[in-house]
């Protein structure tokens, strides 16, 4: 007996937009841990000529939502900003994670523009923000492991402002024991 289903396990939009938006508010979580109490001069700390510092990374980061934007609308439009002050550069990755979140909760996303924002913006923020929390335990005040399958993660809270972290632990829960 056949199964009717959709085209490629395709998903409907209400379950696209509510994906889209939970892989939005868990950028948010991971970003804000990383990104809160970074230490003295974090922003700024030069690992080599190749490599971006903290704050050129955030800088890109905020690029990338302000791209995601512009894919969630049907467009493509890169433009490339940003400066060199921690707190603004933050701040502007947020509000553009903010205005992407209102976006898809208000408009019919395409299959097409969600597999974008997933494979491009999205994917490449989680990315920079494994590079962050990289850089901060060089800087000697690494991030502390969480249980992130744990973590009160609620789809619209894409703020700086998170719940603190429910399963933080110490060590590496990859090192056999």
């Amino acid at each position: 007996m056949q199964q009717s289903h959709s085209p490629a396990g395709e998903l409907n939009l209400e379950a696209t937009r509510a994906l889209l938006r939970h892989l939005a508010a868990t950028l948010a979580y991971r970003a804000a841990k990383v990104l809160r109490d970074a230490p003295p001069g974090f922003a700024a700390a030069d690992v080599g000529p190749a490599a971006r510092r903290p704050v050129q990374i955030v800088a890109h980061m905020a690029d990338l939502m302000a791209w995601a934007l512009t894919l969630a609308r049907g467009e493509y439009v890169w433009k490339a900003g940003g400066g060199a002050d921690w707190n603004t550069e933050g701040d502007r990755f947020f509000g553009g994670l903010a205005a992407l979140d209102r976006a898809l909760a208000e408009s019919d996303v395409t299959r097409d523009a969600g597999e974008k924002l997933i494979q491009g913006p999205l994917a490449d923020a989680l990315t920079h923000v494994g590079q962050l929390a990289m850089l901060r335990g060089m800087a000697g005040v690494p991030i502390r492991p969480e249980s992130y399958a744990r973590a009160a993660i609620v789809i619209g809270r894409v703020g700086m402002e998170q719940a603190p972290p429910a399963r933080e632990f110490d060590g590496d829960a990859s090192a056999r024991r």
